[in-house]
């Protein structure tokens, strides 16, 4: 997708990072404490926030969502010829985590008032060869856990939660990346908090998992053991990579999490503010507009409409553009992708998948944006489907 540049001065972005003034100060003070690489004090201090307030048993921050994801796959000791259940309506690092260990990708239908996983498809696309269940809780709002845990459960199945956009949402009262064997979170500059690049592992397993994903993290060595005092040297003692991020980095993200209800708050009024405006319209039946589950907290991750198809969708946001708003679409399905194609197949019939992401489009929303530019996206929208 070719990146927009703003004729004027006017034009709203479709994202600006978040940023809190502390975060310079906490990077400064990442630097004067000359301790600048992983598993330093801010680091520290963030994986315990996510453990204290999502009840989670062990957290890890790493380099990015698809290293989270890519640590997932190695907890799951999945091997070549293993199949990996998941939807088609995803970002690529889904399946990369899966598919660098040899797995073969079995994509399944999505949910058209979610766009997650149709959890009902789920068990009829389970072989011999199935080891993991992979969810994307899209948006930021849950799929069906209590159905898919189930599953996975009768079937001795591991289930992974790419929680990617689901920091601060919640299902049935328990936090996104917290239900299955393991969550992925993402940090990306896309998402609700950032720290540029970066990512977080929830382990909700045993201790014996947490070890291992400590080993895997730290390049295969009993570092972590180490440094807590538990033993006096460290060795290679597994397989693993340089999955730490940056103190630098978590410094930044810590600044955002000290303050991490207020953003959200900010982010849900103008969520908030979409659905009220665009209510009517939807019943009209002019686009469709996000659909919360009773059990489910979203977190404002992302506002979209669905328009009627393609060739409106692709005249809606070039009008936005015409009027300074910066709106995008989403995901192409994987499955109709090269490498999908190369190491997966779509099991069952593609009724909502392809169609509706032709039809999703991402209106601007992010930590900072102002009322007045609130009410412009909303005009803009209007003027559009008035005319």
């Amino acid at each position: 997708m070719k990146k927009i540049v703003s004729k004027n001065n006017n034009w709203i972005t479709f994202n600006t990072p978040p940023f809190v003034n502390t975060g310079l100060k906490y990077i400064n003070e990442a630097i004067n404490n000359k301790k600048i690489c992983g598993d330093g004090p801010f680091t520290k201090k963030c994986n315990e926030w996510f453990e204290k307030n999502f009840n989670a048993k062990k957290v890890l921050l790493t380099t990015s969502g698809t290293s989270a994801l890519e640590m997932a796959a190695l907890l799951c000791n999945v091997k070549p010829g293993d199949e990996v259940i998941m939807p088609s309506y995803t970002f690529c690092s889904t399946a990369d985590a899966f598919v660098q260990r040899g797995c073969k990708i079995v994509f399944i239908d999505i949910r058209p008032d979610t766009m997650n996983i149709d959890e009902k498809l789920i068990e009829q696309a389970i072989t011999d060869k199935t080891k993991v269940i992979c969810v994307v809780h899209y948006a930021g709002v849950a799929c069906e856990m209590d159905t898919i845990m189930d599953i996975a459960h009768r079937h001795n199945l591991k289930v992974v939660e790419d929680a990617a956009q689901g920091v601060m949402s919640y299902y049935k009262g328990k936090a996104l990346g917290t239900i299955g064997d393991y969550g992925c979170y993402s940090f990306h500059e896309t998402k609700n908090y950032s720290m540029g690049e970066g990512g977080a592992l929830i382990v909700n397993t045993n201790l014996e998992d947490i070890e291992k994903a400590e080993i895997i993290r730290e390049k295969g060595t009993n570092r972590s053991k180490f440094y807590r005092g538990q033993i006096d040297k460290y060795t290679w003692v597994d397989y693993g990579s340089s999955y730490l991020p940056s103190e630098l980095n978590a410094a930044y993200l810590w600044s955002q999490l000290e303050i991490a209800e207020k953003i959200n708050n900010s982010r849900i009024k103008i969520w908030n503010k979409y659905f009220n405006e665009f209510k009517q319209l939807s019943e009209k039946g002019l686009f469709e507009i996000p659909f919360i589950p009773n059990e489910c907290v979203h977190n404002a991750h992302m506002f979209y409409i669905k328009c009627k198809n393609l060739e409106e969708r692709t005249a809606f946001i070039d009008y936005m553009k015409r009027n300074s708003i910066g709106c995008v679409f989403h995901y192409i399905p994987l499955h109709s992708a090269p490498a999908g194609l190369k190491f997966g197949y779509f099991f069952g019939e593609d009724r909502f998948t392809t169609k509706d992401s032709e039809r999703l489009v991402r209106l601007p929303l992010w930590y900072g944006l102002s009322d007045k530019e609130v009410k412009t996206i909303i005009d803009a929208v209007k003027e559009f489907y008035k005319n």
